[in-house]
C-alpha cells in the first residue's frame, strides 16, 4: 500500500518519524508550505480522506492506503475552482503564502460553518491582508476587475500571480528541487556572552550523512552588517559569519552540512562547544553605565560604533529653538515615560536560501530576501569574490515587513556551499524566527510637552532609548528615522532629542515596518493628547491646530535634510474624515451594557523613502509576439509591487496588462536596485518603470515614423495591437521585425535614484468598548484615512493599509516576545506569540486623500509601511477616553488593563 497524493500513488514511503507535510514536499508537491511546525498557522492544510488536516502534525505514515488532496489536486474536489476563483475575484491574499491553507479549509466548509468563519478559520493564520479580502472570497464578493484596454492606472486590476496562488504553483524560496541538494542546521549559543574556547566536532562528524561541521576557524573574518541598505556605511559593522565570541542566546557558533536535515540535526546535537562565560546586560539603562561590561569593546573606529566601550552604537543629541523657555511659556506641561516592546515580524516564511553553482561556475543563492542586489555586495565583500561571480535570485518572497532586509542565512548558505561544493539550504525552523532573527526595536521614550491654553504648542521635549541587541543592524537608522517625523510633523518653537541606541545581551532587534515611527509617534501622540486634554481642547482639534501646513519646512532637531519636503499635502483632509467620522452618531454596533466605551485618533507622517538616495532599474522590451517584458530589480512580498509595475508600463504603452509580463528580484537582470524597503517599490522602482516605459513608447514610435518628416511623427499612436497613423495599422509584431531589420533593439531601460522624497500622511480613528470587570477591548468602529497621493491600485491600496492596521493592532493588545533575566527568548511559537486571527481583527474602513504627489509615478506616494504607525497611539487614546486612565506601556493586554483598571491612575481615574 502506499500514499496516493491527488490521485496519483507515491513510489516513496513516508520515513519513520516523518511528519505529512515533509513527506509531501520531498515529493515535489510545494504548495504545501511550512509556516509554524506546530499546527498553530494553517499554511500545510491538505485533505486526508476529505477531511482538512495540519500536514506539520499529521504522521505521514497514518496517510498510507489514504487519499491526500493537496492545492495542486483541489481543482478535482467538489466546490475546489469555485473557491480558487473566488480567491481570485476578491484577490483575498497579499504574499500569498497562506492562502493555500485557506482555500484547502475553506472547501470543507459546510453551510453551517461559513455562517462562523471566525470559528471556522481560527486554525488559520494571515500575517497580511488584515483578513477582510479573505471573508470577502468566501462571501463571493469580487473586488478585481477586468484587465481591458484603456487607462490602467487607478483601477482594481488584480496581481498577475493570483492565479499561480491559488493552485499552489507559484515558487518561493524553498519550492524548487534540487538534485544533490545537502541541509545546513546550526549550533547555537545557550549563553548570552561567552567566549568560544574549543568546539569539537569528532563526534558530529562520525555521524552518518554529516558532510561538514563548519567554526568561526572556517568561516570569514571580515567584520559586517546584516542589515542591507544602498550605504553600506550606515550601519556598524560588528557581525561575522561565525564569531569566537558570542553576544546572545541563540547565536551561530557552527554549521552542521549533511545529507539529510535529520544527520544535520543530529550532528548539530553532537557538537561539543566549551564556553568560557563573560558579563552579560540585558537592559539599555544599565548597559550605558560606566560599569557595563562592553559588549562590542574590540571594536574600533572603523565599526562606526558610537560609543564601543559604553555600548552605544548611536546618539542623537539636538535642539530647535529653546525649550527652557519653551517650557516656561506654557500653561501645562506633561511628561510621562512611554514602552514598547519587541516584536516579531512573523512572516510566514521563515528565512531561507539555497546556494548552488550553474554550469558557469557561478555561485547562485536563492533566497527570502528583499534586496537581492545589495546582499550580493555584502557576499562578495565578505567572501573577497568579483560580484559577478555571484548571483542572487529571490523567488516569490513570503511576507517581509523589513525582516527580510537582513542577511541571516545567505552567508552561511554560501560558505556551506563553498566548503562543500555541493549545493546546500539553510531555513530557519519557526523557533528560531524568534529567537534567532530579528526584532522590532524595544523604545524607552520620556516625552515631555507643554501648550497654552489657546490649543498651541510651547515645547517638545524627547529622551529616547533603543534597545538593538547583542548587534547594531539598523540601530542607527531606526533611532534616527523614529525621532524624525514624529516630532517634524508638529509645529513648534522649541524641540529637543536627546537618544541613544544601545548594545544589549540580547537577540538582534532589525527594521520592522514604520522603521522606529510606530515606537516613537505612539509616544508622542498620547502626549499629544492627553496635554490637549488637561488644556481643555479637543485633541483632534489640538492636532488640526498644531500640524505642519502645506509649504511648512520640516523641522526636527535630527536635522532638516535638504532632500524631504512636504510636495503635496492631505493631512487636512485626513484629520476632517475623523472628525466628521466621529460626529455620526450610532454608527457601529454598541457596547455591551457595563462596558466604557471611548473614541481616540492619532497621526503619523513617513517619507516616501530613506535618506541619502534609493536606486531602482526596470528594462522594459517589445517581444517577438507583440507582447512586452518588463524586468525590474525589485521583489514582490505581498506589497502589490507587480501588479502597480504593470499597470504604470500599460498606461504609457496604451496596452493592457496582461500582455506585460514581469521577471523580477533577480541580480541577472538589471543593473542595479536598491531593494523592496521604505515603501519604495512604487515611489521609486515605480518611476524606473515609468521612465523605462516612456523611453520605449518614444524607441517604438520613431522606429514606425522611420524616415518621414517630424511633423509626421506627432501623428502616431500606440495601442495594445499596433502603432496607427502609418498609412495603416503597423502590428506589434511588424514592428518588431522592422526593429531586427534596422540592427535596433526594442528595449529601454528606466532609471529612478530616489534622491528627493516627499511625505506622506496617516490618520487613525477607533471607537472601543473596555469590559472593567476583565480587561477586554473590543473595537466598535476602526477608521482609517490615508495620504497615498494618487492610489494606483485601490483595492491593494486598500488591502495594504488594512494588512497594516491589523498588524499594529496585533502588536498594540496583544503580541509581546518576551525575554527572561538571561537574554533567553522565551516565546517561540505563534501559539504563545498570539498572532491577530480572523476572529480578532475588526474590519477597518479606509478614505484616501485626494492629493497628486509631483515626484511619485502617475502622482503616487508610499503607503506600505505607514499605516501601521498611528494605530498603538490611537487606541491609547481611545482607551483613555473611555476609561480616564493613560496606559503608557505596550501591549494592552487584558491582564494589565485590568489591572491598571483596578489600581487607577494616581488611585483615581482622571476625567475624560
Amino acid at each position: 500500500m502506499s500514499v496516493r497524493v491527488n490521485g496519483q500513488p507515491c513510489a516513496v514511503a513516508p520515513s519513520g518519524g516523518q511528519c505529512l507535510r515533509g513527506y509531501l514536499r520531498e515529493q515535489g508537491w510545494f504548495g504545501v508550505k511550512k509556516g509554524c511546525d506546530t499546527g498553530d498557522c494553517g499554511a500545510c492544510t491538505v485533505h486526508v480522506d476529505g477531511v482538512p488536516v495540519h500536514s506539520c502534525l499529521y504522521p505521514a505514515v497514518r496517510a498510507v492506503g489514504r487519499e491526500v488532496t493537496t492545492i495542486e489536486g483541489v481543482a478535482a474536489v467538489a466546490g475546489g475552482p469555485e473557491t480558487q476563483q473566488r480567491f481570485l475575484d476578491a484577490q483575498g491574499f497579499q504574499c500569498g503564502f497562506c492562502t493555500a491553507g485557506f482555500i484547502m479549509t475553506a472547501v470543507a466548509l459546510d453551510e453551517g460553518q461559513r455562517a462562523d468563519l471566525p470559528a471556522a478559520l481560527k486554525g488559520n493564520l494571515c500575517r497580511c491582508t488584515g483578513y477582510r479580502s479573505i471573508a470577502d472570497a468566501l462571501h463571493g464578493v469580487r473586488n478585481a476587475e477586468e484587465a481591458t484596454p484603456g487607462g490602467a492606472v487607478g483601477r482594481n486590476l488584480p496581481a498577475p500571480a493570483g492565479p499561480d496562488i491559488v493552485t499552489g504553483a507559484a515558487r518561493f524560496t524553498a519550492d524548487v528541487t534540487v538534485p544533490g541538494l545537502a541541509h545546513v542546521r546550526l549550533v547555537r549559543s545557550p549563553l548570552p556572552h561567552a567566549r568560544v574556547v574549543d568546539v569539537d566536532v569528532r563526534a558530529a562528524l562520525a555521524v552518518p550523512g554529516v558532510l561538514a561541521v563548519l567554526t568561526h576557524r572556517d568561516a570569514p573574518t571580515t567584520l559586517f552588517s546584516t542589515a542591507q541598505h544602498e550605504n553600506a556605511d550606515d550601519d556598524p559593522a560588528d557581525t561575522r559569519v561565525l564569531d569566537d565570541v558570542v553576544r546572545h542566546v541563540g547565536q551561530r557558533v557552527a554549521a552542521v552540512v549533511a545529507e539529510t536535515e535529520a544527520a544535520a540535526e543530529e550532528g548539530c546535537a553532537r557538537v561539543r562547544v566549551d564556553y568560557h562565560p563573560l558579563p552579560a546586560v540585558t537592559d539599555p539603562e544599565r548597559a550605558m553605565r560606566a560599569n557595563a561590561p562592553a559588549i562590542h569593546g574590540d571594536k574600533g573606529a572603523e565599526c562606526r560604533i558610537a560609543r564601543p566601550a559604553g555600548n552605544v552604537v548611536a546618539e542623537l543629541h539636538g535642539e530647535c529653538g529653546d525649550v527652557r523657555t519653551g517650557f516656561a511659556a506654557a500653561d501645562v506641561v506633561y511628561e510621562e515615560t512611554f514602552r514598547t516592546q519587541r516584536v516579531q515580524h512573523a512572516h510566514l516564511e521563515t528565512h531561507c536560501a539555497i546556494a548552488s553553482f550553474d554550469a558557469d561556475g557561478r555561485i547562485v543563492v536563492r533566497s527570502s530576501t528583499q534586496t537581492p542586489f545589495l546582499t550580493r555586495r555584502a557576499l562578495a565583500r565578505i567572501f573577497d569574490l568579483p560580484p559577478e561571480r555571484i548571483r542572487v535570485v529571490a523567488g516569490r518572497v513570503g511576507g517581509g515587513f523589513g525582516g527580510k532586509q537582513e542577511m541571516l542565512v545567505e552567508d552561511v548558505a554560501l560558505l556551506a556551499a563553498l566548503r562543500t561544493g555541493r549545493p546546500v539550504k539553510l531555513e530557519f525552523t519557526r523557533a528560531e524566527q524568534f529567537y534567532a532573527a530579528t526584532t522590532r526595536h524595544p523604545f524607552t521614550i520620556r516625552v515631555r510637552v507643554g501648550g497654552r491654553r489657546d490649543g498651541t504648542l510651547t515645547a517638545l521635549q524627547l529622551r529616547v532609548v533603543s534597545d538593538t541587541g547583542a548587534y547594531g543592524n539598523h540601530g542607527p537608522g531606526v533611532l534616527f528615522h523614529g525621532c524624525s517625523e514624529s516630532v517634524a510633523v508638529y509645529r513648534c518653537p522649541a524641540k529637543r532629542i536627546d537618544a541613544w541606541a544601545v548594545y544589549t545581551n540580547t537577540v538582534p532587534s532589525g527594521a520592522f515596518r514604520g522603521y522606529g515611527l510606530g515606537q516613537v509617534s505612539f509616544a508622542v501622540e498620547s502626549a499629544v493628547d492627553e496635554l490637549a486634554r488637561r488644556l481643555g481642547v479637543a485633541p483632534d482639534e489640538f492636532r488640526a491646530r498644531n500640524v505642519v501646513r502645506a509649504g511648512d519646512d520640516l523641522v526636527t532637531p535630527a536635522g532638516d535634510p535638504d532632500d524631504l519636503a512636504i510636495r503635496s499635502y492631505g493631512l487636512d483632509q485626513c484629520l476632517d474624515v475623523v472628525r466628521s467620522t466621529a460626529a455620526e452618531p450610532g454608527t457601529g454596533p454598541g457596547a455591551p451594557a457595563g462596558w466604557l466605551v471611548g473614541e481616540g485618533s492619532a497621526l503619523a507622517m513617513i517619507a516616501t523613502g530613506p535618506p541619502g538616495g534609493h536606486h531602482g532599474q526596470a528594462r522594459l522590451s517589445l517581444t517577438p509576439g507583440g507582447d512586452y517584458q518588463l524586468d525590474v530589480g525589485t521583489a514582490e512580498f505581498g506589497n502589490g509591487s507587480t501588479t502597480v509595475h504593470q499597470q504604470i508600463a500599460a498606461d504609457v504603452l496604451g496596452t493592457t496588462v496582461d500582455r506585460i509580463r514581469v521577471r523580477q528580484s533577480d541580480t541577472a537582470l538589471v543593473g542595479h536596485d536598491t531593494g523592496a524597503f521604505a515603501s519604495t517599490a512604487t515611489t521609486v522602482a515605480g518611476t524606473a518603470v515609468l521612465r523605462a516605459a516612456t523611453a520605449l513608447r518614444e524607441l517604438l514610435l520613431d522606429l514606425a515614423a522611420g524616415p518621414r518628416p517630424a511633423g509626421a511623427r506627432a501623428g502616431l499612436r500606440l495601442d495594445s495591437a499596433a502603432v496607427h497613423g502609418v498609412g495603416g495599422p503597423l502590428s506589434l509584431t511588424d514592428l518588431h521585425r522592422l526593429a531586427v531589420a534596422r540592427g535596433a533593439r526594442p528595449t529601454a531601460t528606466g532609471h529612478a535614484e530616489g534622491a528627493e522624497r516627499s511625505v506622506a500622511f496617516n490618520v487613525h480613528w477607533f471607537r472601543i468598548a473596555v469590559d472593567p470587570e476583565t480587561g477586554e477591548i473590543r473595537v466598535l468602529r476602526s477608521v482609517h484615512a490615508a495620504d497615498a497621493g494618487t492610489v494606483l491600485n485601490p483595492m491593494q491600496c486598500r488591502a495594504q493599509i488594512e494588512g497594516g492596521v491589523a498588524q499594529a493592532l496585533g502588536v498594540t493588545l496583544a503580541e509581546h516576545l518576551r525575554i527572561d533575566a538571561e537574554g533567553r527568548v522565551t516565546t517561540t511559537d505563534f501559539r504563545s506569540y498570539h498572532l491577530p486571527t480572523f476572529a480578532e481583527v475588526p474590519r477597518t474602513e479606509v478614505h484616501f486623500a485626494r492629493t497628486v504627489d509631483p515626484l511619485g509615478p502617475a502622482g503616487a506616494k508610499s503607503m506600505s509601511e505607514s499605516p501601521f504607525n498611528p494605530v498603538g497611539a490611537a487606541m491609547a487614546n481611545a482607551l483613555r477616553d473611555a476609561t480616564g486612565v493613560r496606559f503608557t506601556d505596550l501591549p494592552f493586554t487584558r491582564d494589565r488593563v485590568w489591572q491598571r483598571l483596578s489600581q487607577g491612575q494616581g488611585g483615581e481615574r482622571m476625567p475624560p
